[in-house]
């Protein structure tokens, strides 16, 4: 089975969050379920620079007012196309905002190329390659499904995934004249939304099928707290939802092997996470003593449900825990735990932005990650700290439901405690919690049956991968019959 996933971000190469993650890591996983998987982006300075010996397969003249090339790649075990376009990507900043840190003005050109470069491949094959299924991903690539629907080229099954249903990409109706599709796909139908363009709606509308990264958030978005607007049209095609839980790369994620660390460590050698633990005080500039070393790797915003853990932070301190934090996000937030920092010394640090490596040593060297989410479709930092033997303390919500077993009372002597879960979710809620994980700290085997409870766990994408294979084999069926 040949598979077209089109991405706006690919780990290794670029990475702002856990799309990319999945994106680099899923058709890894698929290979061991029949699937050769080819995976279209944009080619950004970034990857145009790690991308060696890169082949043309094909041109666009205009696409979408821009030139092309598809160049093919193969990089790190990933089959890519990158898709060249210089006017469109070759600039400073991310792969979404400016240096300024605000949004790119023609994102909406940006991906919608990509899009429609995406459903002319899917459509037409590219290098004498030609796709069974077309997968995509968010808002940067759903208009994939979209073009494919609005044209007379072949019938290709589609596959959307929706990482965040927060972001959408809507945009005014003035955009519409250029994105070279007919007048009539301006409908509800097809890519109107509340009198604009929505890109994430127009992947929603017209993709055979839809997945979500966990059960959970697929349940979740169905309703007006979490569906964003788009509970509606969700719920009308109910039946062709599917929440499949993301996994994480075990290859990249192994304490066992990761040369980010101090000190590498088993299940069986839990003993040896001292060093990274004191590694990572040493980082932040924190006591060097036994307390318990909380964590955070975040985006620091409301939907983190940072703004919950910043009123807790004194209590967590007087609680006689310590916190590490990595993350950038909201100008008031950041600013907040700079003052808890200030207020405790040698007990709360804050370091921001984002760091690869440092993010492995937190998880090998703190004894409990905070995810304090409002929603949450998946997660990937729980499952890193379960690999890692970090205690998950998470809101009950979406991935993180599905994915941590509280230390209840029934869970911990039916021995299948994994982290700690609160909900609702509340500023007090999230200090009971604290409270709790810093009481299970204290008792010793508790704690460490927690741990190596959370290292049984299986979080790679075996299972997830096996079951969206399943799933494109469904939608060729439906597509043969």
């Amino acid at each position: 089975m040949e598979v077209l996933s089109v991405a706006s971000e690919v780990y290794p190469l670029v990475k702002t969050g856990g799309l990319a993650d999945v994106a680099g890591a899923l058709p890894l996983a698929l290979k061991q379920n029949g699937v050769s998987v080819r995976t279209l982006m944009p080619g950004y300075p970034a990857v145009m620079r790690a991308i060696n010996n890169p082949k043309v397969v094909g041109s666009f003249d205009d696409l979408l007012g821009a030139k092309a090339d598809v160049l093919a790649v193969e990089h790190q075990g990933l089959d890519l196309l990158v898709l060249d376009a210089p006017a469109l990507f070759d600039r400073p900043g991310g792969p979404y905002l400016d240096t300024n840190g605000k949004d790119h003005a023609d994102n909406w050109l940006r991906f919608a190329a990509l899009s429609k470069a995406g459903a002319q491949t899917a459509q037409d094959g590219i290098g004498g390659w030609r796709p069974d299924i077309v997968h995509v991903h968010d808002w940067q690539a759903a208009m994939v499904p979209a073009y494919m629907r609005f044209s007379d080229a072949r019938e290709v099954p589609s596959l959307i995934t929706i990482h965040n249903i927060a972001f959408q990409g809507q945009y005014g109706a003035e955009i519409f004249p250029d994105l070279d599709l007919p007048q009539h796909a301006f409908g509800i139908d097809g890519v109107e939304y509340f009198g604009g363009v929505g890109y994430l709606k127009a992947g929603l509308q017209a993709s055979w099928a839809i997945s979500t990264v966990s059960p959970s958030y697929a349940e979740e978005i169905l309703t007006p707290e979490f569906g964003m607007g788009l509970e509606g049209l969700l719920s009308h095609r109910a039946g062709d939802l599917h929440g499949i839980v993301n996994g994480i790369d075990d290859a990249v994620w192994d304490p066992a092997t990761d040369r980010n660390l101090r000190a590498n460590y088993t299940a069986t050698t839990l003993k040896n996470r001292a060093a990274n633990k004191i590694a990572l005080a040493e980082r932040f500039g924190l006591d060097r003593d036994r307390a318990p070393l909380f964590c955070v790797v975040s985006r620091l915003t409301w939907q983190k449900g940072m703004d919950l853990l910043a009123k807790a932070v004194d209590d967590l301190v007087d609680a006689g825990a310590k916190l590490a934090i990595l993350g950038s996000g909201d100008a008031a937030l950041e600013q907040a735990f700079q003052a808890a920092a200030a207020r405790h010394p040698g007990r709360v640090s804050l370091v921001t932005g984002y760091d690869e490596p440092l993010s492995h040593l937190m998880q090998a060297g703190s004894d409990a990650i905070i995810i304090p989410s409002r929603f949450e479709p998946c997660g990937l930092t729980q499952l890193y700290g379960l690999r890692y033997g970090c205690v998950p303390i998470v809101a009950r919500t979406g991935g993180l439901n599905d994915t941590v077993i509280d230390a209840s009372h029934a869970g911990l002597a039916a021995g299948a405690a994994t982290g700690v879960a609160f909900g609702p979710i509340t500023a007090m809620n999230l200090r009971r919690a604290l409270r709790r994980a810093v009481t299970l700290y204290g008792e010793s085997k508790t704690w460490t049956a927690l741990q190596k409870q959370g290292m049984k766990t299986d979080v790679s994408w075996m299972k997830s991968a096996a079951l969206y294979a399943n799933l494109y084999k469904t939608l060729l069926a439906k597509k043969g019959s």
